[in-house]
């Protein structure tokens, strides 16, 4: 199964449900590569089915459009941020329309949400991730992978962001996580509560990859033992069908990590049950 065919990428050919790469690769610290993402999704996916047990649900049912990638320019930040938020305000021109986005490294959310509060200025944002990314600043640069977190909550309404999955961090971070969010920071255990708090609102789920325990997904640029199986993943997946989910992301795939392909292949599987929520959400 390949997702759908590529259509021009010039965001004139929206569907209901649209899948776009962005292959954002500026701030990464440790292990650079995550803009072989999308492609490397994208070719994963061919070993995958359409359907999943999991969802009882088939892309096929859905009308879905595969965007391509987001042509942005090496190296240049400032730029790429610039096109990220453009190209999410035109993908939600129309009311009903839903995406998934494949990166790239975590710092496309901030332009993201960026847009989407415009649209949605209550918006709940879902963080699945090993990090905090809550640094006002990283090795002397305010826009980081590192510090996304920091800015995507200054975006939002109190106690809009949840984040899940987390093992890794400053003291000061999880000083601010505590301060930001009662309980934080929440494990698998609490993502029942997480839910009944998020409740009705529109939610944004980012989904950072290093989430995953690296001995099931070693294909990342920050890898962080301690995380969840792939399992406990797809469960939670599941799980996040139930919110009132309006966008998401996949992000922090670094392929050259990983030369089996296994990290690429989970993250297909992933990406594919993502697009059939937003499917479910669209009907």
């Amino acid at each position: 199964m390949r997702f759908l065919s590529t259509v021009d990428g010039s965001l004139d050919s929206l569907q209901r449900v649209n899948l776009l790469g962005v292959p954002l690769d500026c701030t990464t610290s440790f292990r650079a590569g995550t803009r072989f993402g999308p492609h490397s999704i994208r070719f994963y996916s061919e070993a995958l089915e359409s359907y999943s047990p999991m969802l009882d649900a088939d892309l096929e049912d859905f009308s879905i459009g595969d965007l391509g990638d987001l042509p942005l320019p090496p190296g240049g930040l400032s730029r790429s941020l610039r096109m990220v938020e453009e190209a999410v305000a035109s993908l939600y021109s129309c009311d009903d329309n839903r995406m998934v986005i494949m990166g790239g490294e975590h710092l496309l959310t901030l332009p993201v949400v960026s847009a989407l509060v415009k649209r949605w200025p209550n918006l709940v944002v879902l963080q699945l991730d090993a990090h905090l990314d809550l640094r006002s600043d990283y090795e002397g640069e305010k826009l980081s992978h590192a510090t996304v977190m920091y800015h995507v909550h200054n975006l939002l309404q109190p106690e809009s962001l949840f984040q899940v999955g987390i093992r890794s961090g400053t003291r000061d971070e999880f000083a601010r996580a505590r301060e930001i969010q009662p309980g934080a920071p929440f494990g698998l255990k609490e993502f029942p509560l997480v839910l009944e708090r998020i409740g009705d609102r529109p939610c944004y789920l980012s989904l950072d990859l290093d989430v995953v325990d690296p001995g099931f997904l070693p294909g990342t640029g920050a890898p962080e033992p301690g995380g969840i199986t792939s399992q406990e993943l797809f469960e939670a997946i599941s799980l996040v069908s139930k919110l009132n989910l309006v966008g998401c992301d996949v992000v922090e795939l670094s392929p050259p990590c990983d030369p089996t392909g296994a990290s690429s292949l989970l993250a297909a599987k992933a990406v594919r049950e993502l697009l059939l929520i937003m499917g479910m959400k669209a009907s």
